[in-house]
């Protein structure tokens, strides 16, 4: 069950909210699983610090008839950039660092980087960066570093056959970061935005940085804080019956299962604890994160950011939108008229990015489908967990995004 006393529930109508309306959201969760295009899935539309919507619909796990439950534990991937994030932004506010201060301070491993030009038959021109990658850039993916799996430059097919995968490596953080600075980048630091481990590399500086553990500085300064009890690199034992089954979409139609939670790597604690998209969580720990983020920095009490640098870890620091820096599309829809913050997508016009929502919302989503998006301006926000592999499988975000603004009345 979730605990009460970290989940406070409201009427929708005293929230602004539709129930009729609102009801359309259930309605369409229940549909992606009578069409058998997820497993299931939760849905949580928080309003005014309330939530007005907790729905859980459909099985956790197929093969053993598992139903979907409010406090079903799931893979959250890349929903675990923002809060290493905002670890970042923490140390930030201690002076430890400026966000354009080179991450060579830390990382001399960085140092004297090399740029892919062009290159074949697998052999790579490069050329020397034009300066050191900066904090900045980590935070807004625009490092020049890149994803194995993107698996479209010779510089992708480099990490896949160096091992530079926070995902499944078995050595140690540090080690895979060092190996990653071996590699050239695909563009110069500053230059282009491109998906990248560098929040993993994040990660890696906060342990350096704070002379925690990652794993132990996200636990002590931030989960336990906000009472993310869920929330981890692992499941423990106790909690195991709790871990959702993960599912691609089968070539014949259906669903096709790709981690058992019987014996999921997940059970156990992990070698490295990637900060770009190791941590599992459930639909009301990740309300808290989303919910610290609305009221700028603090909850119950709590203040983990001040409210200035919240402000400007949820602005836009890109020079224009996703498009004009080098990334025309993302995941399910263009990347015009969206931005990049300091951990976070920022809609900057949701005319240009053809889908409705709000100047100055954020978001973000995972590998597995799950997403969240928070407007400040509508004091919402709203979370998507399921576990369907690759995100870009159906248009779940824009789906829901349109059901949940609609039931907006005030």
């Amino acid at each position: 069950m979730i605990r009460p006393a970290l989940f406070p529930s409201g009427d929708p109508a005293q929230l602004g909210l539709c129930p009729t309306r609102l009801s359309a959201v259930t309605r369409w969760a229940e549909r992606q699983v009578q069409e058998d295009r997820l497993a299931g899935l939760v849905t949580l539309v928080a309003r005014r610090g309330e939530v007005a919507l907790l729905d859980a619909t459909g099985l956790a796990d197929l093969e053993r008839g598992t139903p979907m439950a409010a406090d079903t534990i799931f893979r959250i991937y890349s929903m675990t950039k923002p809060i290493t994030s905002l670890a970042v932004l923490m140390l930030y506010e201690e002076g430890r660092f400026q966000l354009d201060d080179p991450i060579t301070r830390f990382l001399p491993c960085f140092r004297d980087m090399r740029v892919a030009v062009g290159g074949a038959r697998g052999k790579i021109d490069t050329v020397p960066a034009e300066r050191d990658i900066t904090f900045r850039d980590l935070l807004t993916h625009t490092s020049g570093l890149t994803y194995g799996f993107m698996q479209s430059t010779l510089v992708d097919a480099l990490y896949r056959e160096r091992g530079v995968d926070f995902q499944i490596a078995e050595t140690s953080l540090a080690e895979v970061v060092e190996q990653a600075a071996t590699l050239p980048l695909i563009a110069q630091p500053g230059r282009e935005w491109n998906y990248s481990i560098a929040t993993d590399v994040l990660g890696h500086l906060v342990a350096l940085i704070s002379g925690q553990s990652f794993e132990a500085f996200l636990r002590d300064r931030i989960l336990a804080p906000l009472g993310m009890r869920d929330t981890g690199f692992h499941v423990p034992e106790a909690d195991h019956r709790r871990l959702s089954a993960n599912y691609i979409r089968a070539p014949e139609g259906g669903l096709e299962l790709i981690d058992d939670p019987s014996m999921s790597p997940y059970r156990r604690p992990r070698s490295v604890c990637s900060g770009g998209g190791g941590l599992v969580s459930t639909a009301a720990d990740y309300w808290r994160f989303c919910q610290l983020m609305l009221n700028k920095g603090e909850l119950d009490g709590i203040r983990l950011l001040g409210r200035k640098t919240a402000e400007l870890m949820t602005s836009n620091h890109l020079r224009g939108d996703m498009a004009a820096m080098g990334q025309p599309r993302w995941s399910e829809t263009t990347a015009e008229g969206i931005g990049f913050g300091l951990g976070f997508s920022v809609m900057l016009d949701p005319a240009r990015a053809q889908i409705i929502g709000t100047p100055g919302e954020y978001a973000w989503g995972g590998a597995a489908s799950t997403a969240f998006w928070i407007d400040p301006a509508e004091d919402m926000a709203v979370i998507l967990m399921t576990q369907l592999m690759p995100s870009s499988t159906w248009p779940l975000r824009r789906e829901l995004r349109v059901l949940t603004y609609q039931a907006v009345i005030d």
